[in-house]
C-alpha cells in the first residue's frame, strides 16, 4: 500500500508535465480540452431538463456527464500531446526506429535498428515482419534512399522469395506522416498466418542482420511517442 501511495504523485506530476508541455506548444489544446469536458455536461443537463427528471436522476445525469467529460478531456490531451511528440522527432534520423519499437505490438517482429544506412546522408531502411509480409520503411528523400530500398528488396527476394515485400516511405517528399506510419502498416493486406510470420522473422534473423548503428539524431530508447490512432 505504501508503495502505491508513493507512485500516485509521480503519475499526477507526469500528467501535469504533459499538460504544461502541450499547452505551451499547442495553443488549441486548452480550448479543445475545455470543450471536451464541458460539452457532455451541457448536453446531459439539457437532456435532464427536457425529459423532466427528478432531482436524484438529475444528479446522476450530471455525474455521468462529468465522468464522460473527464474521459474525453484526457483523450484530447493524449491526442494533442502525441501530435506534438511526433512533430518534435519527425524528420530526424532514427525517428522511424523509435516509432517501430514503441508503436507496433502483436504479430509484428521489428527492430529499432535499421537494416541499411547511408553513413554520409544518414538515410536508412528499416524492416518489419508481420501478417502483411515484410515491410521496408525508407527514411529519407525518395531519390536518395531508392538504392538502399532496391538492394534490400533484391536480398529479400533471394531469402524469402514467396513472401510479399511492401515499401513505405517516410521523408520530406512522402505524403505519409510519421505518426500515421504504424496505422498504415496495419492496414496492409494480411497474407501470412502467425506461424508464418514467426518463421519468416526467424529466417531473416538466423541469416544475420547487418550490425549498423542507429543514425545519429535521436535515441529511440528515450523517445516513446504514443500509439497512433
Amino acid at each position: 500500500m505504501a508503495r502505491e501511495t508513493e507512485k500516485e504523485p509521480g503519475r499526477l506530476k507526469t500528467m501535469w508535465s504533459i499538460f504544461q508541455m502541450t499547452r505551451k506548444n499547442d495553443k488549441a489544446a486548452l480550448p479543445l480540452m475545455l470543450l471536451a469536458f464541458f460539452g457532455p455536461i451541457i448536453v446531459v443537463v439539457v437532456l435532464a431538463i427536457v425529459t423532466q427528471q427528478d432531482v436524484l436522476w438529475f444528479v446522476l445525469w450530471v455525474i455521468s456527464g462529468v465522468l464522460i467529460g473527464l474521459m474525453l478531456m484526457m483523450m484530447t490531451l493524449t491526442w494533442r500531446a502525441e501530435k506534438i511528440a511526433f512533430s518534435q522527432i519527425e524528420g530526424r534520423p532514427g525517428a522511424v526506429g523509435a516509432v517501430l519499437k514503441s508503436g507496433l505490438r502483436g504479430n509484428w517482429s521489428t527492430s529499432e535498428m535499421p537494416v541499411a544506412v547511408n553513413p554520409r546522408t544518414q538515410d536508412a531502411v528499416y524492416r518489419a515482419v508481420g501478417k502483411p509480409g515484410v515491410v521496408l520503411i525508407a527514411e529519407g528523400p525518395r531519390e536518395r534512399v531508392a538504392r538502399l530500398v532496391g538492394e534490400e528488396q533484391r536480398k529479400l527476394k533471394r531469402i524469402v522469395p514467396n513472401v510479399p515485400v511492401n515499401v513505405i516511405e517516410i521523408g520530406p517528399d512522402s505524403a505519409l506522416e510519421l505518426r500515421k506510419m504504424t496505422k498504415s502498416m496495419r492496414r496492409l493486406k494480411k497474407v501470412l498466418s502467425r506461424a508464418e510470420v514467426m518463421a519468416v522473422a526467424n529466417r531473416l534473423t538466423s541469416l544475420g542482420q547487418t550490425n549498423l548503428p542507429i543514425p545519429k539524431g535521436i535515441d529511440p530508447r528515450r523517445v516513446r511517442p504514443g500509439r497512433p490512432r
